[in-house]
């Protein structure tokens, strides 16, 4: 439930090659949440045999926003609060994504009731950090989801949501996800990786003139 594309600055799979991969992975459904862009979607949702939710992970004013099951792109830069209110009138759910990441995480104090759901494992976040994020959800009795982040195919399914096969499209898991019928799973980033992401992110940081992705 969070792959990134060739539409995200940073991705470097294209939509087909992010689906074939996912299939030949034994994955039922993904989810494109392309930075500040949805135009992966149209191009996916063309695909048979692999349920795809429309998305797309949202640069907040604070911090990084999952939206599912949108009809339209929801613009970067504003508040918490109007980031999850315009998901909310384009059709979708709010959740928190990798809220405990530096960098890029909401942080606590920015995980308001409004969310609709928080991601509680993320393969490109640590074990801390994950850890923490599930024990908010628990604390604010919020559903949960999980994601890979991934930025290369090779990485789709490093963490994922499990859900019941008798689910058949992506309004289905939708439910489901609110419903707290999931379970998560996958691996943490290590420290090594840790190591590498920072570099890595204050690099990218500098190359953009000091502007958050």
């Amino acid at each position: 439930m969070h792959i990134h594309s060739t539409f995200s600055k940073d991705g470097m799979s294209s939509v087909e090659e992010i689906i074939t991969m996912a299939k030949a992975k034994g994955l039922g459904c993904i989810a494109i949440t392309d930075h500040n862009s949805f135009a992966s979607f149209e191009e996916a949702s063309k695909y048979e045999d692999i349920i795809v939710i429309p998305g797309e992970e949202v640069s907040s004013s604070e911090g990084h926003i999952l939206a599912y099951g949108i009809n339209c792109e929801i613009p970067r830069d504003r508040s918490v609060q109007e980031t999850i209110d315009l998901i909310h009138d384009a059709g979708g759910i709010a959740v928190a994504a990798h809220p405990y990441r530096w960098w890029s995480g909401l942080g606590e104090k920015n995980v308001v009731e409004e969310f609709d759901a928080v991601e509680v494992f993320n393969a490109r976040s640590t074990k801390g950090s994950n850890g923490k994020a599930s024990r908010l959800a628990s604390k604010m009795n919020k559903p949960v989801t999980a994601g890979s982040d991934a930025h290369h195919a090779d990485n789709i399914g490093a963490a994922y949501t499990e859900l019941s096969d008798d689910v058949t499209d992506w309004e289905g898991v939708i439910k489901e996800v609110i419903a707290g019928n999931v379970t998560t799973n996958g691996k943490h980033r290590t420290r090594t990786e840790t190591l590498r992401y920072g570099f890595k992110s204050i690099t990218e940081w500098m190359g953009r003139g000091f502007r958050k992705m």
